[in-house]
């Protein structure tokens, strides 16, 4: 069985349209895990266009299953992760004017930087995962730089259009979720998946937790966030 854990970046999303106070990630976290939510994800970016360090100071406080730091391997951050210390740290790429994470780590290549990082935080006791492309190599360099676990960036299977372009994309999922469950690394996946694309993974059963938002919390516009919650968990509890 399948689990999930919620982004709340887009409820700070909201907030920071008009500068004010609400909606509260924080308080959607909660929501979150009374619906049955295994884990809380947030993305501190280096301008904290959404997501503050207040926030990441009171999740850490608040969450009762687990909390997953995203965040770009710059050392203002991991400063921050090694002050906060979340249960898990998910290293993604970030450029600063992209709306959002547009492609994995390239971590072919980067493998001696990243290593450094992965020690520093797992000598915290921070778990660490790669947000990777479905490419074997990105997959074994995540292994050999000492990930705990792979988190494969599903948004190029988003964005297909064709069948023939969303089978060809889903089968590089596929087979790399294989390849990662093969060499001992958890599988994770997420990026741009919602509740229809999301069906076709049931056939890919080395997939243990999706890491989801944006349509979660379109979703939750039109039925609560609660709901939508629980909505998504049924589908990926029947994986």
């Amino acid at each position: 069985m399948a689990l999930l854990s919620i982004n709340v970046d887009h409820i700070a999303t909201i907030r920071e349209a008009r500068g004010i106070n609400e909606p509260d990630p924080v308080l959607a976290a909660g929501i979150a895990e009374l619906a049955g939510a295994e884990g809380i994800i947030c993305h501190l970016r280096e301008d904290q266009r959404h997501i503050k360090d207040r926030d990441l100071e009171l999740l850490k406080k608040t969450v009762k299953t687990k909390l997953n730091l995203e965040m770009s391997p710059v050392k203002d951050l991991i400063d921050t992760a090694l002050t906060i210390k979340p249960d898990l740290v998910t290293l993604v790429p970030e450029r600063r004017k992209e709306v959002t994470t547009e492609s994995g780590l390239n971590v072919v290549g980067n493998k001696k930087a990243y290593k450094r990082v992965t020690g520093t935080l797992k000598e915290a006791g921070i778990l660490v995962s790669f947000f990777i492309d479905p490419n074997p190599d990105q997959i074994q360099e995540s292994l050999d730089a000492g990930a705990d676990i792979i988190e494969i960036h599903t948004g190029f299977y988003s964005e297909a259009v064709l069948e023939a372009e969303i089978l060809g994309e889903f089968e590089k999922i596929h087979e790399a979720a294989k390849l990662g469950a093969q060499l001992k690394l958890k599988v994770h996946a997420g990026h741009g998946l919602n509740y229809v694309n999301i069906k076709r993974f049931s056939s890919i059963p080395e997939i243990e937790e999706y890491s989801i938002g944006h349509s979660i919390i379109a979703r939750a516009v039109m039925v609560g966030l609660d709901q939508a919650i629980r909505e998504m968990i049924k589908l990926v509890s029947q994986f």
